[in-house]
């Protein structure tokens, strides 16, 4: 005769599944970890993007997470700026001394650089956009709504009349 066993309610692991579940779901809105278990955080944390890494380690105070964190802060420097950063990171590291440094540091360092290299350049356009707009105003043809000075004036309608009635411009044209 088979028996039959009794149906258990949910096991741990399925709702330790389910918990990781609805953590993985609700990351943007998470923030202090404090008190969760290191292996949980092991499998909540890589489905992290780097803001919400980076906010819940700022909102973990207290606790250094680096640990887990430090290689996702590794493969989200290489995604942004390529495994050959890391070997010169690696290599610079390696030729200061350096043996134990954290990746997230690394990567906020390079990112603020990369920040301060686009405002540079920012601000070197936006120079050379304003030499070159003063350089066309300085081309340009200006205009004035001013009244020749009376002494001038009679200067220059004597030199027209001269040229006017020159032999050259009679002989030619009034005949």
């Amino acid at each position: 005769m088979m028996m039959m066993q009794a149906q258990k309610g949910p096991s741990l692991s399925s709702s330790k599944k389910k918990n990781i579940e609805t953590a993985i779901d609700s990351l943007r809105y998470m923030g202090d970890v404090g008190e969760t278990d290191i292996n949980l955080l092991k499998e909540i944390l890589p489905h992290c993007t780097a803001e919400q890494l980076m906010h819940i380690e700022n909102c973990s105070k207290g606790r250094d997470l680096s640990s887990v964190t430090d290689t996702l802060w590794k493969k989200f420097y290489e995604k942004q700026f390529g495994e050959e950063s890391i070997n010169l990171v690696l290599n610079e590291m390696k030729q200061q001394g350096v043996l134990v440094f954290k990746w997230k540091q690394v990567y906020e360092d390079k990112m603020r650089a990369r920040e301060a290299a686009q405002q540079k350049s920012l601000e070197l356009l936006k120079k050379r956009y304003a030499e070159e707009r003063a350089k066309k105003q300085s081309r340009q043809i200006k205009l004035y709504d001013e009244k020749i000075p009376a002494a001038r004036s009679s200067c220059c309608k004597r030199a027209n009349d001269a040229v006017w009635w020159s032999r050259e411009v009679f002989a030619g044209g009034l005949h």
